[in-house]
Formats: C-alpha cells, structure tokens, sequence
C-alpha cells in the first residue's frame, strides 16, 4: 500500500500525532491506531488522548476497537492523585528534611492544585508504560499544538524538577556524613534516581529516528500551515523525527463552483510551503474532505485509503477572488458599553480567532470612545496570522482605539524569576553575608524550578488584569486556548487565590527570613487583581462568553462540555457562533455536507435554545483588516439594535441578559 511510513512500521514504539486545532488529529491518531492494529495482531497497542478536552470516545463513536487495542482518555487529576498518593510521603519527607518549613507549611504547600500539572502527569504515565514495555507501540492524541510543546518538552522541566529536589536533600547528606562519618542513600535517594531514569528512557526514545515519531496534522489553510511550520521548528529544536505530514480534509477539483473555489485556494495555499523551511524536508500526504464525518470502525478503518503523495505535484495555483461574499443568517448583538471582558472560547480549529478578531474591528468602530484591546491567550497564537500584520508580546496599534497583543507567557515567568533571583542575592550577601548558607543558598535558587509549567498562564492573567486596573483599556476582548485549556484558564483565579492564601500565610510567619520586598509587593497586586478578575467573571453586565463552534458532531459534543463548565463556574454564554457551514449546492458533497449539518443545527438550537445563535457560512479564510471588517459588519446588528433585557431577579442583583438565556438559567439551577 502507498501509505506514510509510520503505518508500515513495526520498530514504531512511540507514534505521536500533533497540531493546531481541529485539523483532524484524534481522527489521524485513532485510524492509525486501528490500522496498526488490525495489521499486527500479535501485538498489543495502547491509543491515548492527553488533551484535556477528549475526542476519542467521540471518534469511536461507540464501536469496539480490535481487541489488541486498548483506549485511554488520560484524566490527569486521576493520576495526579494516585502520584500523590504513592509519593506524597517521599516528596513531603524531601521538603521537611532541605527547608526550615514545619508540617504544617508543607502539608498546605503539596497540598494545593497546579495547572500544567496535567502534562508533568500525563508525561510521566506515558514515560512508565513506555519503560515498562507493556505495550508494542503506544499512539497519542495530543493537545493543539502550544501544549503539545509543554507536554514533549517535560523532560527538561522534569529535570530541573529533579535538581531541585535533589538540593533539598543535599544538605540532609552533608550534615549526615558530618555527624556519622558517612551517608548511606536511602528510598528518597532512590525515588529520585528511579524518576530521572525514566525521564532519561523516554527523552531517548523522543530523539530515535527508529522507534518514535511525531505526525504534524494540518488543513490548507495559511493560519494552520504557518501554525504547522512553527509547531515543527520547535519539533525539530526538541530533536524529535518528522518525516511525514498530513494535510486533511482537501476539496475535489469537480464542476461545482463553490468546491472549485476552495480547491483553488487550497491549492494556492499549499503551492507556498516550500517557503517554510521546516516542512520543506518532510513527505505530505494529502486526505479528502469526507462528506460524512469519520466516526465509528467502518470508517475509520477506511480512512487511509484515500491517502495520496502530495509532494511535488501542486498544480500552478488558479486564481481565485481576493473577497468572497459573506453570509450570515441571524445576526447577534455585541456587548454593552458597560461590559470589560469578552472571551471568544470553542474547539480548535471552529474559527475563534477570526471571530475575536472580527469582533474587535466592529466594536473599536462603535465604541469610539473606548480602547480596545484584543489579547490572546493561545500559547499557539494567530492573531498576526489573521491580521496578515506582526503582533507580538506588546500592544499594538491595529486601528483608531483598537490594539492587540500575543502575550509570551513563558517571558513573563522570567521576568518573575529574574526579580526573585536579584532579591536573594540582595538578601544573601547584604542581610546574611557571615551565615555559612551554601545548602539552604542552592535551594532557594532552585526553588521555582518546582513551579509547575502552567504557572505562566498565570503571568498571561496578571498581565491582563494590570491593563484594567491601569485604566490603560476599556475593554479587552480574549481569544482563547482550545476548550480543555480554556477551562483550566476559567479556575485559575480560584487556584491562585488558594497559592497566594498559602505564600502570604508564609511570609508573615517568616517575615524575618524572608525579606523580599518587591515579590511581596508583586504578590500582593496579583491579588488585587486576581479579586478583581473574579468580580468580573462573575457579573454578567461586565463579561461574556461567546462561544464558537462548527456543525459536526465531534464539535457538538466538546461544545456541550465547554458549557457545562461555564454554567459551572457561573460564566455568561448568551450568544453561539455555528461557524464554517456548507451553502445549498447540486454538488453531491456540498449537497451532503449541508444535510448533515441541518441536523447537527437544529440539535444545536434545540439543545442550546437559551443562547442566540448566528449561523456563518463557509467563505474561504477572512485575513486582514478589509475582510475582517467586512464579517465584522455582518455578524451584528446595527447600533440601536440591541437585543439585550435588563432582568432584576431576587436579591436586586442586576443582569444584561437576552430574556431566554436569563430563563435558561433559572431552568438549570432547579435541576
């Protein structure tokens, strides 16, 4: 069969698929996996999701995989639990024996909840199966590409991980050795060689040409090409093998005129990869737009019999219209002048980021008299990609009061590191210059090497909140991870709310050892903050939450996810972008591909009847500031037309609400 390698190859011990979202990767990841399968039935095979927000169930579509074939949505606080479990003894031992810290101070330090910890878990779950050859290969679903590139960089995050531990014990050996003559390693010594081990084991699988590889996921579309590219470098920089791609759901050349348009610029699109120098070297293998949507044995196992050998052999690229024709059926209202934050949250891969970007030209235009500005929080950003204009970690000014920014999260933790680092050097040689501090000097340097890779989300908040509480903007309008993050991003106020209760509570108890002013003074304005940032989310005349979705069932049910956790943590979603819809057509794909999205619309409408819906037709890939405009115009009403209610419920609390959605939510707190 004229197939990508990694379907022929029995050395494969580790397959990982990966991308921007909503390009097909747990569909790649589950028929591979089936394939695999089915192909080598003396083997035994492990198919895992890591992204917070599963599909695989989804995919399946309830049928039974071959019996080889074992399938694992990864719930990482499960396994974060049974971690503590197993070793919460050791670690609180390692802290109470390297730090002047009592019991107490260490039981409510190990004791709270950290973001990011869902990837060190899930890292260190796929390091044991790896290591203890349970499996032939173990295939894995990962999250959209920004925390794909958390999860396969944890080796060196472990690492420091490790080192800090390891500098906590090595004062407990020095003054062993000191007061008996010698030291002999005991089970915490081998705890933390057994970890390093395994990490080791997996970062030299990670780099083997023969036994891993990493599967980039893509459409023909400049954002996810460009997303795709940038994915790789980094891939390339962690030394992973890439020697395939897969560019899914490609348009037929037929006689319908809206598929030859998108086939036109598709092609176009594809025709420039060569310009990216990290996919120049790989094999593409192009997959057809299906017009029923892959779910289920049947036709996942035909799935890659469609495949064809895209590499060199793009046709020249038609010309196609610089500017389709946008439709919109049902246009909703944008948000009161009052309002602060408005958060565009979905699936990868359904169009928030066109939406936020959208939605920002149109408000900057009606409210004249504010500043805008849209921020995203995507660890993959495309906010320069959809405005065909550099963003970066600044604001920049796109238009009269709009401005935008890509925050770099991870710089802004170092900016945090860097002034922890000059205050205790301050303190160490100013305060304590004549105290012999080698050990205790190791472990405070290494200290936030503990931190767990999602405390930048955190800096990417605090950033945010600092713009309102300034008065520098009016309104900030956020374009969010995929669904999975976006949720842990909605908890985070509580879970650094629990951190800062902890850290205050330690430097008042030990306020003449730790003299750290400025972090003091840091912390206490992220609190500030943080209070602020939970009295917005919480009224609904100041946030929303608008949610972006496509017409399939694999969206619907991850949709259906994302609005439980809002109505759980008491977010306003008065409004539903159904974004990407085929137009009515004779073409027999468009023609089914509209049949089945009718259903999935009145599934929508019925299941979601207390949101306003706005129903956007497929137009290509709206980029820069014209074509963006121009869907701006048409995806809301015209100033006066707002169909926002005032409702005042009991206890005279008031909320900006449409009257349905208000209704809807007296309905789900009787249930």
């Amino acid at each position: 069969m004229f197939a990508p390698s990694f379907l022929n190859n029995r050395n494969l011990r580790l397959l990982l698929f990966g991308g921007k979202g909503g390009v097909g990767k747990t569909t790649c990841a589950t028929a591979a996996a089936i394939s695999l399968a089915s192909k080598y039935p003396q083997e035994s095979f492990l198919l895992v999701s890591t992204d917070p927000a599963h599909s695989l169930a989804d995919s399946l579509a309830g049928s039974r995989p071959p019996p080889n074939l074992k399938v694992l949505e990864l719930n990482a606080q499960e396994y974060l639990d049974a971690f503590k479990e197993k070793h919460n003894r050791k670690l609180h031992e390692i802290a109470a024996r390297g730090t002047f810290l009592d019991e107490d101070d260490v039981n409510r330090l190990l004791g709270l909840s950290l973001p990011g910890m869902d990837e060190i878990v899930s890292f260190l779950e796929i390091s044991g199966w790896v290591e203890d050859k349970r499996y032939g290969c173990i295939i894995v679903d990962t999250a959209p590409s920004g925390h794909t590139i958390r999860l396969l960089e944890m080796p060196d995050i472990i690492r420091k991980w490790l080192e800090a531990l390891d500098a906590l014990l090595a004062k407990h050996r020095y003054m062993k050795k000191l007061f008996s003559g010698a030291y002999r390693r005991d089970e915490l010594d081998h705890f933390l060689e057994t970890l390093a081990f395994t990490v080791k084991q997996v970062q030299s699988l990670l780099k083997d040409q023969v036994r891993c590889l990493f599967v980039p996921v893509t459409i023909a579309e400049k954002l996810s090409i460009r997303e795709t590219a940038a994915l790789v470098d980094e891939i390339n920089r962690i030394k992973l093998p890439v020697t395939d791609i897969i560019v899914n759901k490609l348009y037929p050349a037929n006689s319908c005129q809206f598929c030859i348009e998108e086939h036109a610029r598709q092609m176009r699109d594809l025709y420039n990869i060569s310009s990216f120098k990290a996919l120049s070297g790989c094999t593409l293998w192009g997959v057809p737009l299906f017009a029923i949507e892959v779910r289920g044995m049947e036709r996942l196992e035909a799935f890659w019999r469609s495949i064809g050998n895209l590499t060199g052999i793009f046709p020249i690229p038609r010309l196609v219209p610089a500017e389709s024709t946008i439709r919109v059926e049902a246009a909703t209202f944008h948000p009161s002048t009052d309002a602060k934050l408005l958060l565009f949250a979905g699936k990868g891969g359904v169009g928030k980021t066109t939406m936020a970007c959208a939605t920002a030209i149109r408000l900057a235009r009606d409210f004249r008299d504010k500043e805008l500005l849209l921020f995203s929080t995507d660890p993959s950003h495309s906010l320069s990609s959809c405005f065909d204009v550099e963003i970066g970690p600044e604001p920049k000014r796109l238009s009269p009061g709009l401005s935008a920014m890509e925050i770099d999260a991870k710089a802004e933790f170092d900016a945090l590191k860097r002034l922890y680092q000059e205050e205790l050097e301050l303190f160490l040689s100013t305060l304590l210059p004549n105290l012999d501090l080698t050990f205790d000097r190791a472990v405070m340097e290494k200290i936030l090497d503990l931190s767990p890779p999602g405390l930048d989300e955190v800096m990417a908040l605090t950033r945010m909140m600092e713009f309102l509480a300034e008065g520098r903007y009016d309104f900030i309008i956020l374009d969010t991870a995929p669904t999975g993050h976006l949720i842990r991003f909605l908890e985070l106020p509580e879970l650094i709310n629990q951190w800062l209760k902890v850290f205050f509570e330690l430097f008042l108890k030990y306020k003449n050892i730790f003299v750290f002013p400025c972090i003091s003074e840091r912390l206490v304005k992220i609190s500030k903050n943080l209070k602020q940032l939970r009295s917005i989310l919480g009224d609904s005349t100041r946030s929303q939450l608008y949610v972006v979705t496509i017409l399939t069932e694999m969206a619907f049910a991850e949709t259906k996810d994302l609005m439980a956790a809002c109505w759980r943590l008491g977010i306003n979603t008065p409004v539903m972008f159904l974004n990407l819809a085929t137009p009515v057509s004779d073409c027999d794909l468009c023609s089914q591909l509209n049949r089945k999205e009718s259903i999935m619309n009145s599934l929508y409408r019925q299941t979601f009847r207390c949101m306003h819906q706005t129903l956007i037709y497929r137009q290509g890939e709206p980029r820069g500031l014209r074509q963006l405009s121009k869907l701006g115009e048409a995806l809301y009403l015209q100033a006066g037309q707002n169909l926002f209610k005032k409702v005042i419920p009991e206890g005279g609390h008031v909320n900006t609400l449409p009257p349905l959605a208000y209704q809807c939510q007296e309905e789900r707190g009787t249930h």
